[in-house]
């Protein structure tokens, strides 16, 4: 057994000092049903009837409507949610820590404050207030238990210092991290198997963090919905993917065909392309647009070209390629088919000088 560094005395005064200062953080639990949380909400702390509120320091409402729509399913489908953080002063009124933005979606959303939209799984509800909901639903709604965990009589102090922690300690989950948890099918297990391709690796390095994260799953997902569907792509690239990952795991798919396509694009690079996706071999960091670009013109070349072999790729270091792939590039439809276009026209030279020198 290893030897322990401490001394006896450090130790007890280790715990001497967890036991005062965990005491400044003693709770209990209670389970409220929606309507008595409605029952002592206020936005106006002085208000004597207010006993639950939001206090200054996060009253700034930051929820859009979809995620806002996305937690009241959440509250309909009877996901355990987490619980709300709050303290109790001596005056017995309830100051809001964490889970500000979930009771004043809950709070909005009881008095018709929005309509849902954009829901996962009741899509049926899309459209709907909370007065349009059968009696059935809004009686469900207003009889929920959420659950609250109070502190006891804590100071500013404490307070500020548990919603700094709250805020600063947990680290949201990227797309990938997200789709994995919740779009998980036979499709995206394809992509999961292909992450590990040895070659793939070779000419797409990156650090550890970014691979543990899901980069190469949100790299290979994108690879293959802009091959099928780079001119119908949106803007908002997570909306996308996600679309297209859940149709793909529903309507099935011949995945020979999808794992000959990645590997011929990644054999291609591999040969051809002297950094990889890279822009050079010092640089670990490979910008998705650029990623994206390489790898779809790639493919599109050699769906046009299935023999073509040592390209030109003279243009990688052309004035318009770099403006088409610097990484403030936009994921509007446009510009996107612009740069994977630009990268296939390069590879079956058809490049025009006006397009090389960005003129």
């Amino acid at each position: 057994m290893a030897k322990n560094k401490f001394s006896d005395e450090r130790l007890k005064a280790i715990q001497t000092q967890m036991d005062s200062e965990s005491k400044r953080y003693d709770y209990f639990i209670k389970d409220y049903p929606f309507e008595v949380i409605d029952s002592k909400y206020g936005e106006d702390e002085k208000d004597e009837r207010t006993t639950l509120y939001v206090p200054a320091y996060q009253r700034k409402f930051v929820w859009d409507n979809k995620k806002k729509s996305r937690f009241i399913e959440s509250v309909f489908l009877g996901i355990s949610l987490m619980p709300f953080l709050v303290s109790e002063s001596s005056d017995k009124k309830l100051e809001i820590i964490d889970g500000s933005q979930r009771i004043r979606t809950l709070i909005t959303f009881y008095n018709g404050g929005f309509k849902l939209k954009g829901l996962k799984k009741l899509t049926k509800l899309d459209g709907s207030k909370f007065s349009d909901l059968p009696n059935t639903m809004q009686q469900y709604f207003k009889n929920s238990d959420f659950r609250i965990i109070i502190l006891n009589e804590v100071n500013d102090e404490i307070k500020q210092d548990i919603f700094s922690r709250i805020n600063t300690s947990s680290e949201k989950l990227t797309d990938s991290e997200i789709r994995k948890g919740s779009l998980s099918g036979p499709f995206y297990d394809m992509v999961l198997e292909l992450k590990d391709d040895v070659n793939f690796i070779e000419v797409c390095p990156m650090s550890l963090l970014k691979d543990k994260r899901g980069e190469y799953e949100e790299l290979i997902l994108r690879f293959f919905a802009y091959k099928d569907k780079y001119k119908l792509s949106k803007s908002q690239v997570a909306e996308f993917l996600n679309q297209y990952l859940d149709d793909m795991n529903k309507k099935g798919f011949d995945s020979d065909e999808y794992i000959n396509s990645f590997r011929k694009m990644v054999n291609f690079v591999c040969e051809y392309f002297p950094c990889g996706f890279q822009k050079d071999t010092r640089n670990k960091s490979i910008p998705r647009v650029r990623f994206e670009a390489i790898a779809v013109g790639v493919h599109l070349a050699l769906l046009e070209k299935p023999s073509l072999t040592n390209p030109d790729i003279t243009w990688i270091e052309s004035k318009g390629f770099k403006k088409q792939t610097t990484t403030d590039a936009s994921n509007s439809t446009n510009r996107l088919k612009n740069r994977i276009e630009f990268v296939r026209d390069g590879l079956l030279g058809k490049l025009s000088e006006d397009r090389l020198s960005d003129e």
